[in-house]
């Protein structure tokens, strides 16, 4: 057997399940990480932590309707193929219900015991009908009636009324009605919509102004239940009792039979709404009857079942963020642009100068913006290309892209249709490039196309020259001021010839393979990471020493996660910042020792990828929009673009030391895959606030003149 750097045996191959940690229970930790931010009193002002809590509760809504959903299908397929961690399907599921389950037990006790009494403090309340004055009542059922009443559709369920159907993410109230007339009992159910907001600012109620400093909110649904009487009002209403369901909204595109991939995505985005049901969320006080009758007309286990005190579907919490109470928010951060403040705006002269790269959203995504509606006004641009992945609604970037095709520039952009839960919107603005003259690609089949890329083609003195823009990051200005990522803009022709070849291989039949400087999946992004390793482990043999920094979203792809282990035994230093799935396990003795993994959540969202290696004293560094996943490296367009100028691949290292040096927001991943707080005896750092703090000194220092290059 192999030895280590130590001397000690290692595996040669790595394949025993107990070196592994489970995606789906990483995945939940990452997101019990995400709770942990609403939960540490004093990590954020009162509002956002009531933020973290509703974006805690929706990214486990998400994990239900595809994650969930999809080792249902497997259970009932009888498959017991076992994970590389060793886990069956069943396994898995009997896991995430009891860490799921703990996790919305300190939610609740968070929520209610911690946040809404201290909000209430603050003048801010969600108060409950019976706790309101008499008039008060009356007040709101008047508004009932004439505002949310017309809304309601109730449904019989009888020998002559078939179950209901219910949409996904749907709230329900499941009513028992004693049917006076006949005397027996019925069952109804009563849609809350979702049309309007689950919070209603009593403030704002006529009869219910009151103290404008006292801010008062009810449960929609309470309202309803305190009316129901109005929508069968010859019946008695015996209880009512509210649920919520989650369907499995993985949408099944069978491209080999699609004569249309815009149609087959129409059509799945209609059929989400029919996906079997993997979670059913109840009340604790809901009786047995009724909650078999549900469980039976679903069609669902005991195991999709969750029993969950107070309201269901706590991420409309995010309402709260409309409230303007300065003292409970984030103190506003405004991103430093330099080619506003320094440059006029000039950005094509800025990138003739020298590469830029930028680090948003420390740095303004302005800049992105301008860089399109640049191009499309520009009368020496001739051509534009670009992806798009999740551009988001009222787009600047792809009105900007019409506006080119509208001067009869030549505008080919790719939009992924199957990007999930925005296939929608890129419907949308698919067609609206269509209708006016950009050549739209939707995508490969087979393939999701999540590379970042932007070439711009522009007629000079000296004759053509492409422009790029690459990035880590969606072309998404509202994202670009909540995540964390690069923006790397270039002249470059090493990476335009190959940028440009990308995109013929992309829009043509051409399939391109020779990159010697740009990683693309799935053509040569894992052979080329783990043959960097592989450099490193070679040098390390050599010379001693080696080191590897890597920021990724997750890592999940075996033959990767192996080289690292490799590179481990060998005596590299490997320091790993992963956001959220981590499969690897860092620190087992003779095997990844060597390995350290920390994950930063904070006031935004880490998301920018990059890839640096020592290489013997001569770093190289990648960044792109890759995470080391099976599913980016074998099943989507990615690209890593390589970052040549010395001075901007020593920028990403600080900036990546800084991360690993963070004792305030990081977290350890430990050998068993919980995680703890990374603490320390050394200076605090919050490399958050680090990056805030240095782009408010520059701000301050504007006017000062030299290279673009944001250091």
């Amino acid at each position: 057997m192999p030895v280590n750097a130590n001397g000690k045996e290692h595996p040669q191959h790595f394949t025993d399940p107990s070196l592994y940690l489970n995606r789906e229970l990483s995945w939940l930790h990452f997101n019990r990480r995400v709770l942990d931010e609403a939960i540490r009193p004093g990590e954020h002002p009162l509002i956002e932590r009531a933020k973290f809590i509703a974006i805690f509760s929706s990214n486990l809504d998400e994990f239900f309707m595809i994650r969930v959903a999809g080792i249902e299908k497997q259970v009932e397929a009888g498959i017991r193929k076992k994970t590389i961690d060793g886990f069956t399907p069943s396994e898995q599921l009997e896991r995430i219900r009891a860490e799921v389950l703990a996790q919305l037990e300190l939610r609740n006790a968070c929520l209610y015991g911690d946040i809404l009494p201290a909000l209430a403090a603050e003048g801010i309340t969600i108060a409950r009908f019976d706790d309101l004055s008499a008039g008060e009542r009356e007040a709101l059922n008047a508004y009932f009636r004439k505002e949310i009443y017309p809304v309601l559709t109730p449904l019989a369920f009888d020998t002559g009324h078939p179950f209901p159907f219910m949409s996904n993410l749907s709230l329900n109230l499941a009513i028992e009605l004693d049917d006076i007339e006949h005397g027996n009992l019925k069952f109804a159910r009563v849609k809350v919509p979702s049309v309007l907001p689950r919070l209603l600012k009593l403030n704002d109620i006529e009869g219910l102004g009151g103290d404008p400093a006292c801010l008062r909110f009810l449960w929609i649904e309470e309202l309803i239940q305190h009316n129901l009487a109005l929508l069968f009002p010859t019946m008695e209403i015996v209880q009512s009792h509210q649920f919520r369901i989650i369907r499995d909204a993985d949408i099944e595109i069978e491209e080999d039979e699609a004569g249309d991939l815009l149609q087959t995505i129409e059509k799945g985005v209609r059929s989400r709404r029919y996906g079997n049901v993997v979670r059913l969320d109840i009340n604790p006080e809901m009786p047995e009857f009724v909650r078999q009758l549900l469980i039976n007309n679903l069609e669902i286990e005991e195991r999709n079942v969750y029993e969950i005190d107070g309201a269901l579907g706590l991420g409309c919490l995010m309402e709260l963020l409309k409230i303007e109470r300065p003292s409970l928010r984030d103190e506003p951060f405004i991103p430093f642009n330099l080619f506003e403040e320094q440059r006029n705006g000039d950005i094509f002269s800025a990138i003739g100068e020298g590469d830029l790269l930028f680090y948003h959203p420390y740095d303004s995504f302005q800049p992105v913006v301008d860089f399109i509606d640049r191009a499309a006004s520009d009368p020496d641009v001739l051509s534009i290309k670009q992806t798009l992945y999740r551009v988001g609604g009222n787009s600047p970037i792809v009105k900007s892209l019409m506006k080119a095709a509208e001067l009869g520039k030549q505008v080919a952009v790719l939009v992924e249709l199957k990007a999930r839960f925005d296939e929608e919107n890129n419907i949308v603005w698919a067609r609206a490039l269509e209708d006016v003259g950009a050549h739209v690609i939707y995508g490969l089949p087979g393939l999701k196309t999540h590379a970042k890329l932007t070439l711009v083609v522009r007629r000079e003195a000296q004759g053509l020259r492409r422009y790029l823009h690459l990035g880590t990051g969606n072309y998404n200005p509202a994202t670009g001021k909540l995540y964390t990522d690069y923006s790397f803009f270039t002249d470059d022709d090493r990476l335009a010839c190959e940028v440009s070849e990308l995109f013929n291989a992309l829009t043509g039949y051409f399939r391109y393979t020779d990159y010697h400087h740009l990683l693309v999946s799935p053509i040569n992004t894992r052979k080329r990471i783990i043959e960097m390793i592989g450099r490193e482990i070679d040098l390390a043999g050599k010379e001693g020493g080696g080191r590897i920094m890597m920021k990724m979203n997750s890592l999940v792809d075996p033959a990767t996660i192996q080289a690292l282990y490799r590179a481990s035994c060998a005596g590299v230093r490997i320091d790993l910042v992963v956001r959220g799935i981590c499969c690897l396990k860092p620190g087992i003795p003779g095997v990844s020792e060597n390995i350290r993994v920390v994950s930063i959540i904070g006031r935004y969202l880490e998301h920018s990828r990059a890839y640096w290696f020592s290489n013997g004293g001569k770093p190289e560094l990648y960044l792109g929009s890759a995470d080391l996943m099976p599913r980016n490296l074998d099943d989507r367009v990615e690209t890593l673009f390589p970052i040549f100028d010395p001075a901007l691949v020593e920028r990403v290292k600080n900036d990546l030391e800084l991360q690993l040096a963070d004792n305030l927001k990081a977290w350890k991943i430990e050998p068993c895959g919980n995680c703890t707080p990374l603490r320390n005896d050394a200076p605090e750092v919050n490399s958050q606030e680090r990056f805030m703090k240095r782009r408010t000194q520059k701000k301050k220092k504007t006017g000062i003149k030299g290279r673009l290059s944001m250091n």
